[in-house]
């Protein structure tokens, strides 16, 4: 590499790549570039290499790649780089970045990710005593007493390390586990955290004391790159327990003790308020951020007179802002000040609220601001959440409040309520004008805010009470007068039909409010008011729907009743409710079953008009219990056809992936049907005959040779959805029977021949093989046949042939592009592996006699599905969760019930169900986790049973299968190897969310493997300092006592037992180590 000719060559090469990579729109040449340069970076010169585009590259593409690279390089745990090479890159990415301030941002960027990068993995590597990588604050001073520019790298470098540290990086997740993380975030916590928040405040303070110019570009830098510190700082996850950034909910920062002093010292709040006033709103919404976790401290760090202090400077300071509301205007300021409101109480409890000073002023400043924020609905609508978020919370507080001062809440909550309704109602109108998105399209949305406001609108109800009744008085009787006029419009029809979908919404919620303990006789009778509105509304609607109806206003009326459902029916409800009384009175409702009679009516003509609609028949059909003795139920149980109900019609527009809620309906049906069936086949038959038609008409069509494709496909799968809904609700063993008789063998060959004929559609094969899973669940045990019936066998036979034809046919379609490898392939591949896996573990077949018999039905369904395994990539495995779910449970009854058929496959075969039991192992999915767990622990048992009936003298000679395996096994001791150290690192290291089913295979693997365990455990101690190693060497030492050389459920119950004592002083000891987490300070 001297030959300056072979560098300058290089370097040009290398330059045209980055140009290719980075700037080039063809894409067949950017997949070039990014080849060659994935070799560059895994040449062993890539360091040399990357030394020298930093040191003589032209271009910031160039300059990008060495630092990426250099960041791949320091990251990687096979094969890590020496200390002494890390310190050189950390050494030399400071002095560059010291000498050139001025490269691209994005290289900056890189470099000082690169930093942060060394610095966390190399957090604990000591040289000479020194813990050389920690020394940050110095790294950093030099660049802090130079230019604006260096002065913007000094900071960049120390927030992005706070995030860096705060991040738990999957990248190097294999040897850096959330136990390694932990530790690391801890120490840094503990060490250099509180120093580098002190230095962003003293330094913002240095700041705020200049007349900074913000219009200069650098200086307006580096006040953002302080504030993304101090943000950063107070954003850390002190004590490790935030899992999803994106939640809201954590609203208490864990501030160490050691921190108190600044939270005590009311200038470092001041400083936050002071500087939102005095830059600008680029910059503002981050000091609010650093304000919102400011409040958030927790409670425990101050005595009382101390959080009475810091609440009333807090309080001051939002009051200011509110007098002074210019900058409100900008969206993300808006937003974190409505987060910071809401802060205000989930942190404080109104008791305290109210002690301050200006809080009447206050309490009439934020109650005029939400009222404002609710009238102007277009403006930032996902902050108006943390509003109504503190509304609630004053609300709900106050039967509660013990303090003598007003909490004021009886005048300003109603207003809040009030705005809210009557800003919902007016927007309409605007909506509908200027087709603006509507709100009530975001469900999710919309039921957070009702949630809110049924416990706002609970405050002072008789007032919401009275403004909902005045309201809707107003929009029922103009909506009746533009239906019977002739001339009235649409537009006019819909602001009024919208205005009643919001106060049918707002009715259920307030409704749904009601707490018992604190509901008086008026209320209930008010309840009453609003609920004989909304019923004589869906009268109306009703008698229009063979004209029109609107979807939204049926959606608000199934949501009422929901709310209704929960509080007024049901066993705890009293019958002499005052709401029953105004029932009576108006619409001769006199008690709940009168009211289902209504709902079920309801449902009915739902199911009639609605048909085609999904969300509104799939929100229908989710209420049908208690209900079976109401004479429209039963009206229901004898006309389930399409003539009744479109929905169960074939119709030739609609999609076949559309007819999901037929099984829903049918569930609902099925168990309706169970209450009073008992043995009744007549009354079964009578039910399932429009069924039976269905059959016999696509019996019909496949006897002859043509016949309409699509029609046979669509009664099809209608049919085996609605059948798979009512062997769902059949969980009884008399009921199942009928339905298995009907079934087989007369129907069986049909769907046997839907699987040949249209094995490449998946909207036709899916509910097919659905519908064969659920018939051969055992579920409830309600697969029993008698002793002289063969039926057992007869269905395994079904199973298996139909598992062996659409895997068969399925392997035919070969290479499928990647996003439709899953629709096309993998989904019917799953819903097999879970078909044989019930029908295994079914408890109904004994799966000797196949073999004896010479009939090969178990030899073609499990060939079959090891044929199906291969063809499925290890990744994709674990990528789809309910495929591993279902090959993993699987997997673990064959190798509990069928080790013999394991054994007696290709070694190819074995090493890749070892692998991905292997991989399963530190899945995410705990699920599939605890039955890589069982998996193991049954192949480890057979094969130590196995070696163990080997070296015995009059042993059986052994099975040929079981001598192979265990050849197979020898050649590859590393698998097995390799398993005992992942378990064995989860259980010491991770956060072992299974330990009993981990601790099941490990004694077995332990015993198998003798001189490996020893080793492992060498290393593992002596990867510990000094110090501790006496202690962790006695753990293991304790791990095998009284453990003796076999499998017996005795031995193991004692090595489970001894486990969970040795991960935990194992896990103390290793918290106590110096290399461990200073925790004493933390929560004292």
């Amino acid at each position: 590499l001297c030959d300056p000719g072979y560098h300058t060559t290089l370097l040009a090469q290398l330059e045209i790549l980055c140009k290719q990579l980075y700037e080039t729109t063809d894409t067949t040449t950017r997949l070039q570039a990014e080849k060659a340069l994935v070799e560059f970076t895994n040449s062993p010169d890539c360091l040399s290499k990357c030394q020298l585009l930093l040191e003589s590259g032209s271009s910031s593409y160039s300059q990008l790649l060495a630092a990426t690279c250099l960041s791949k390089l320091v990251s990687r745990t096979s094969n890590p780089l020496p200390l002494e090479q890390r310190i050189d890159i950390r050494n030399y990415v400071l002095n560059y970045l010291a000498t050139r301030p001025k490269l691209a941002a994005f290289v900056t960027q890189a470099l000082i990710q690169l930093y942060a990068r060394i610095t966390k993995l190399g957090w604990f590597d000591c040289q000479k005593e020194d813990y050389i990588f920690r020394n940050v604050i110095v790294d950093v001073t030099r660049f802090l007493q130079d230019s604006v520019e260096h002065c913007i790298i000094g900071v960049t470098i120390l927030s992005q390390l706070t995030n860096e540290i705060n991040q738990v990086s999957f990248s190097a997740d294999s040897t850096h586990p959330l136990t390694k993380h932990r530790k690391i975030a801890s120490s840094f916590r503990d060490s250099s955290l509180f120093d580098i928040f002190t230095l962003s405040c003293n330094l913002l303070k240095q700041a705020s004391g200049k007349n900074l110019n913000l219009n200069d570009e650098s200086q307006h830098g580096l006040l953002m790159q302080l504030l993304k510190l101090a943000h950063n700082c107070l954003n850390f996850d002190f004590i490790g327990t935030s899992t999803d950034e994106s939640s809201d909910d954590l609203c208490t920062v864990q501030i160490p003790t050691s921190w108190r002093s600044a939270f005590l010292d009311s200038s470092t709040l001041q400083l936050f308020f002071d500087l939102y006033h005095s830059i600008p709103p680029s910059l503002s919404p981050l000091v609010l951020s650093c304000l919102v976790q400011i409040a958030s401290v927790r409670r425990s760090l101050f005595n009382n007179a101390e959080r009475a202090k810091f609440l009333s400077h807090l309080v001051d300071g939002v009051k200011r802002i509110l007098e002074n509301p210019q900058s409100l205007s900008d969206p993300n300021n808006y937003h974190e000040f409505c987060r910071l409101l809401a802060r205000l109480k989930s942190n404080y409890q109104l008791g305290e609220l109210v002690k301050v000073e200006n809080y009447p002023e206050v309490i009439r400043l934020i109650a005029n601001f939400t009222v404002t924020s609710l009238q102007h609905w277009e403006f930032a609508p996902n902050s108006v959440h943390y509003l109504l978020s503190l509304w609630q919370r004053l609300a709900a507080s106050v039967p509660y409040v013990k303090a003598t001062e007003p909490h004021m809440l009886e005048t300003y909550t109603p207003e809040v309520t009030k705005a809210y309704i009557t800003s919902r109602l007016e927007s309409i109108h605007i909506i509908l004008r200027d087709g603006l998105e509507d709100p009530l399209d975001d469900a999710g949305l919309v039921q957070q805010q009702l949630d809110q406001l049924s416990t706002i609108g609970r405050c002072e109800y008789e007032k919401t009470c009275a403004l909902l009744v005045q309201l809707f008085d107003q929009s029922a009787q103009s909506y009746q007068e533009l239906l019977q006029s002739t001339n009235s419009s649409t537009m006019d029809i819909a602001v009024q039909e919208g205005r009643l979908t919001w106060l049918v919404y707002i009715i259920g919620a307030v409704i749904g409010g009601r707490v018992s303990f604190a509901s008086t006789d008026e209320q209930d009778a008010m309840d009453g008011e609003l609920v004989c509105r909304v019923l004589q509304l869906m009268n109306l609607t009703d008698s229009r729907l063979a004209q029109a109806g609107n979807e939204k206003l049926e959606l608000a009326m199934l949501s009422f009743f929901e709310q209704f459902r929960k509080i007024y029916i049901g066993d705890q409800v009293q019958k002499s409710s005052k709401l029953y009384r105004r029932l009576s009175e108006v619409l001769g409702l006199n008690d709940e079953t009168m009211v289902l009679s209504v709902f079920i009516g309801k449902i009915i003509t739902n199911l009639k008009y609605w048909g085609q609609c999904e969300p509104i028949t799939s929100k229908t059909l989710h209420s049908v219990r208690k209900l079976v003795k109401l004479s429209a139920v039963q009206f229901m149980l004898n006309n389930h056809t399409s003539e009744h109900f479109s929905f169960l019609g074939v119709n030739n527009q609609a999609n076949l992936s559309d007819m999901r809620c037929r099984t829903t309906f049918y569930t609902a049906l099925g168990r309706l049907l169970m209450v009073d069936l008992g043995e009744d086949e007549d009354q079964f038959e009578q039910f399932m005959l429009p069924l039976t038609a269905a059959f016999e008409a696509i019996a019909q069509m496949f006897s002859t040779n043509t016949f309409n494709e699509q029609e046979a496909k669509r009664t099809l799968v209608g049919l085996v959805r609605d059948l798979r809904g009512i062997a769902f609700a059949f969980n009884a063993k008399t009921s199942f029977m009928m339905l298995f008789d009907w079934i087989y063998p007369s129907y069986m060959p049909i769907l046997q021949r839907a699987i040949e004929l249209w094995y490449h559609v998946p909207a036709c094969t899916t509910p097919v093989l659905k519908l064969m899973a659920e018939l051969v669940h055992n579920r409830s045990q309600r697969l029993q046949f008698d002793v002289s019936s063969p039926n057992g066998i007869l269905l395994f036979r079904e199973t298996s042939k139909m598992i062996t034809t659409y895997g068969n046919r399925i392997l035919t379609l070969g290479e499928l592009p990647k996003d439709q490898v899953y629709a096309l392939k993998l989904k019917g591949i799953s819903i097999c592996f879970s078909m044989l896996k019930a029908v295994l573990s079914g408890n109904y077949v004994n799966f000797g006699v196949f073999r004896l018999y010479g009939d090969d039905a178990l030899d073609n369904a499990l060939q079959t599905f090891i044929k199906l395994l291969l063809s499925i990539p290890h990744s994709d495995l674990l990528d789809y969760p309910k495929l591993s779910q279902s090959y993993y449970s699987l997997l673990e009854v064959l190798t509990q019930d069928h080790m013999n058929f394991i054994a007696s496959l290709e070694p190819h075969v074995v090493m890749y169900i070892l692998s991905s039991i292997s991989e399963g192992l530190t899945a995410l999915d705990t699920m599939v986790c605890t039955g890589c767990c069982s998996s193991l622990d049954h192949i480890v048992t057979y094969l130590f049973k196995q070696l163990s009936r080997s070296t015995k003298k009059r042993a059986a000679p052994m099975a040929q299968e079981s001598d192979r395996f265990l050849h197979i096994m020898q050649q590859h001791p590393e698998m097995i190897q390799q398993m005992l150290s992942t378990v064995l690192n989860i259980i010491i290291f991770e956060d072992c969310r299974n330990q009993w089913s981990m601790s099941r295979p490990l004694l077995g693997l332990i015993l198998l493997n003798e001189k490996y365990f020893a080793d492992l455990r060498n290393s593992i101690v002596n990867s510990q300092p000094p110090e501790k190693q006496q202690a962790m060497h006695l753990c293991f030492e304790n791990l095998m006592e009284g453990i003796e050389r076999n499998l017996l459920t005795k031995n193991r119950d004692r090595f489970t037992q001894n486990l969970s004592v040795f991960r935990r002083e194992v896990n103390d000891s290793m918290k106590n180590s110096t290399y461990g987490v200073n925790s004493n300070d933390m929560m004292s």
